[in-house]
């Protein structure tokens, strides 16, 4: 039964404290074997004035954003077409692939090709699962698309998997996976 402790500078909001509590709790588990309701996590906070690192009393750092939120909020731009706001999600050397091996580094370029392949999509999301490594965070999300191919007919149920790569709060890289060539209308 590992007993994990965390001190943090006070001034971290209780949501950041449970994401952190949950993390630890998530990395012993895999990296130990522990099971879940056997992991204790305890986060000590300490006054700003009682830390010090270098001879210098420090203060919290902005904790960022969680990366599901920022790919979340990217969906949310693409699907209204709303490409600025997209793009404030992105790194300057964002790439994206799709099926075919359809690459674009402008999401102008994707708007263009999708033209080519159907009238509208939207996606319905079963699930979203996220893993850590240092600053860098990868994001799956699966679930169906529906939407209108060029002819007008409809489709549903169309399964996909998206895998984002993001370096601190931008995201670097989209993969995307789906079915859609195997339902296209003859």
């Amino acid at each position: 039964m590992p007993l994990i402790e965390c001190t943090l500078i006070k001034g971290y909001d209780a949501e950041v404290r449970k994401r952190l509590a949950e993390r630890v709790t998530d990395a012993a588990c895999s990296s130990i074997g522990a099971a879940l309701d056997f992991v204790t996590v305890t986060i000590k906070e300490v006054d700003p004035d009682n830390y010090m690192r270098g001879r210098t009393s420090r203060v919290p750092a902005s904790a960022p954003r969680p990366a599901e939120e920022i790919v979340r909020g990217f969906l949310a731009a693409m699907e209204a077409r709303d490409l600025d706001a997209a793009k404030a999600h992105l790194a300057d050397n964002f790439t994206m692939t799709f099926p075919g091996n359809a690459r674009f580094t402008e999401l102008g370029e994707l708007v263009a090709w999708a033209r080519q392949r159907y009238q509208s999509v939207k996606k319905s999301y079963e699930g979203f699962d996220t893993a850590f490594h240092g600053t860098r965070s990868t994001v799956f999300c699966f679930g169906t698309l529906s939407g209108s191919w060029l002819d007008g007919s409809g489709f549903s149920g169309i399964r996909f998997v998206d895998r984002f790569e993001l370096e601190g709060e931008t995201i670097v890289s989209q993969m995307v996976w789906n079915d859609m060539a195997e339902m296209k209308p003859a």
